[in-house]
């Protein structure tokens, strides 16, 4: 039934700062972006893979959604890369703070996390 993951939706709390970390520093492209007014809110479709997005929103006042520690509900977003220090080196260029990599001990893949503007938990995963 289930194919592919098709995108990910995020409600962001400044939408001019998300849409820049997402942009310039994880480096999506934009597929689409639209203000809608009857909401009052801007949606920005970014691309991650072929076929993957993350979908950006900004809603007025949006309330604060609980993450740490350990909340019921969706845990992190996880992206995978070919390097995770390049990535690493990349986001500290743009003086991202991330964790200390890691060992899955399962899969024997290096991993770390990181926080965007919300302070949404995001993975790095070493493919």
């Amino acid at each position: 039934m289930l194919r592919a993951l098709h995108h990910v939706a995020i409600i962001c709390s400044d939408y001019a700062r998300s849409k820049a970390f997402y942009t310039e520093v994880l480096g999506l492209r934009v597929v689409h972006e639209a203000y809608r007014e009857a909401r009052d809110s801007w949606k920005l479709d970014l691309e991650v893979s072929p076929g993957v997005q993350v979908e950006l929103f900004s809603f007025p006042a949006p309330p604060p959604r609980v993450s740490r520690p350990e909340a019921q509900g969706l845990r992190h977003l996880a992206f995978s890369v070919g390097d995770i220090d390049e990535a690493v080196d990349r986001l500290a260029a743009h003086g991202v703070a991330c964790e200390p990599i890691r060992v899955d001990e399962y899969t024997g893949r290096r991993f770390t996390f990181f926080a965007d503007p919300d302070d949404l938990p995001i993975e790095l995963y070493e493919d």
